[in-house]
């Protein structure tokens, strides 16, 4: 997301957008998870020391191909897993997405008057997705603590004593793992925690009748408040990009062994815009990715999930969050069943009140080298909502010499519009000529230094 007298004034009023908790334009646009280059999703409901992890694949090809390694802090029985609603992820996605609003200049003649003077997986039945017998594997160091179907995927959980053991059955048992793997598994075998293996169970998946493979869920209670992303970097071409929705209780959640940062918001951009946000805003996020080294997480949303201002979509229902792994919904007493299987809502949609769930959508760009070790998060008592807006300020589309005032108004969006122009140019990189040729402006219009351009020194 100066002043002589009336004139001036009134026109810095105009130039001021307003205060970004009391939105009054018009939404009109969103840049989600599908225009921001290739990017997993994961959802964490966190409460206390119980967490519930939702995890959407990205995963393109033969399903028969795919195979996924969790690590994770304790052996998760058949119940703890489950197939999560990739319609979710979506609605999530939509609701936290950073966003695109509109305002219109009033009339300034008017204004004058009125003044007065002033996605994962592999085929398989169980039998072949464990291939060799328990004995066998714990001759390599391997305990298999359980194993199951649920959905289309079969799923084991492993320990496993040391990583050469672990990629070795890993590789008998019909994963495919890329080379190397053996370093990335090592730190989490040192730390003791386990492995939530999963492959397709292709005639479960066949019988679904759907093309594509559904969210995983699985729930635990741990201390342990963060997320192994190293493991997915031992096979990726390139840098991966993340989106994380964190679902909390009391307040904003942040990482504590890497610098969190909001993104730019309530910049104001030229018209044009409007008809491709989405490049501009993996403009804007590659380019602050790189000058952060692919270091830093960066926050696009901070709020109450019982409300939106503006909306990009709506709050989900509480059935919803419940489906998700909002617990302390139920815990709260808020949701009671009424007759059988029945959950009632614990808000109506939309409440436009408060309830005890605040999401934090955060994005990050990385490498194996830029994040050397897992992202570990912590719950602040920060409650302060935001979002990353971006605006756009239609000019009023009357006549110069309709009124005293009509001039020097249109002067000032003359200036706001160059001011614009570089704003965009700041934030993206893109040749300022260039955004100022495509705005239709007046590069000879007086202007300031964008204050943005700070952030690139």
């Amino acid at each position: 997301m100066g002043a002589a007298m009336f004139a001036l004034t009134l026109l810095g009023a105009l130039a001021k957008p307003p205060d970004a908790g009391a939105f009054c334009g018009f939404y009109v646009g969103k840049a989600d998870a599908s225009l921001i280059n290739k990017a997993s999703q994961v959802v964490i409901a966190r409460h206390e020391n119980r967490t519930v992890i939702s995890l959407m694949n990205d995963y393109e090809g033969e399903p028969r191909e795919f195979a996924l390694v969790v690590p994770v802090p304790t052996v998760l029985k058949q119940g703890q897993v489950h197939i999560g609603d990739r319609e979710l992820f979506r609605k999530l996605d939509s609701y936290s997405a950073p966003r695109l609003v509109e305002y219109f200049d009033p009339d300034p003649c008017a204004m004058a008057q009125a003044y007065g003077m002033m996605q994962k997986s592999a085929e398989a039945d169980m039998a072949g997705a464990v291939s060799r017998t328990r004995e066998n594997a714990r001759s390599l160091g391997i305990t298999i603590e359980a194993q199951y179907t649920v959905g289309e995927y079969d799923i084991v959980i492993l320990s496993a004593k040391d990583s050469a053991g672990l990629e070795t059955w890993l590789i008998e048992s019909g994963y495919r793992i890329p080379s190397g793997a053996g370093d990335a598994l090592r730190p989490y075998i040192k730390q003791e925690m386990k492995f939530f293996v999963a492959k397709v169970n292709l005639g479960e998946q066949k019988r679904t009748g759907l093309t594509y493979l559904r969210p995983l869920q699985f729930a635990f209670e741990s201390p342990k408040f963060m997320l192994p992303v190293r493991l997915g970097m031992i096979n990726a071409q390139g840098p991966q990009e993340l989106v994380i929705y964190v679902l909390t209780r009391d307040g904003r959640v942040e990482a504590t062994n890497y610098r969190t940062e909001m993104l730019p918001t309530d910049a104001e951009l030229p018209e044009y815009v409007r008809d491709d946000f989405g490049s501009f805003y993996k403009a804007m996020f590659g380019r602050l990715a790189e000058r952060n080294s692919m270091s830093t997480m960066f926050t696009e949303y901070v709020w109450n999930m019982g409300w939106c201002d503006p909306c990009a979509g709506p709050p989900l229902r509480a059935q919803e969050l419940l489906s998700l792994g909002v617990f302390w919904l139920e815990d709260d007493g808020g949701v009671q069943p009424q007759g059988r299987g029945a959950r009632p809502m614990i808000f109506p949609q939309p409440s436009g009140g408060p309830v005890p769930v605040m999401v934090t959508r955060l994005r990050v760009r990385y490498t194996r080298e830029s994040f050397p070790e897992d992202p570990v998060f912590q719950e602040t008592s920060d409650q302060q909502n935001y979002q990353a807006r971006y605006v756009l300020r239609r000019a009023w589309k009357g006549s110069p010499e309709a009124c005293p005032a009509a001039k020097p108004y249109f002067r000032e969006v003359e200036r706001r519009r160059v001011r614009e122009a570089e704003t965009l140019a700041s934030l993206t990189g893109w040749d300022v000529n260039e955004v100022i040729r495509k705005a239709g402006v007046n590069r000879g219009a007086a202007t300031s230094r964008p204050w943005w351009a700070t952030m690139w020194e």
